[in-house]
């Protein structure tokens, strides 16, 4: 039941950073889990040193969106050369 969790989670994480950096046009559901997953680690790394061990509460959902914001911002400055 976690491995569900964790792609439904990700993939609504990764959607709303994708709308927040006006991306959502360009990437599919896979992307956005993607994005939401790789961002929770991300997020987990900037602000609690590596993981977010609380299970699912609005600090890590909102952890996991910032990580994800800054994982597009990333990519779209490699691929465009702005953060848009």
């Amino acid at each position: 039941m976690g491995i569900i969790l964790w792609l439904v989670v990700g993939g609504i994480i990764g959607w709303l950073a994708s709308m927040v950096m006006r991306t959502d046009a360009q990437q599919g559901i896979l992307l956005n889990i993607v994005v939401g997953i790789v961002g929770a680690f991300i997020g987990g790394l900037i602000f609690s040193g590596g993981s977010i061990n609380d299970g699912l509460t609005l600090y890590s959902f909102l952890v996991s969106l910032v990580g994800a914001i800054v994982l597009l911002a990333i990519v779209n400055l490699v691929r465009r050369g702005s953060m848009r």
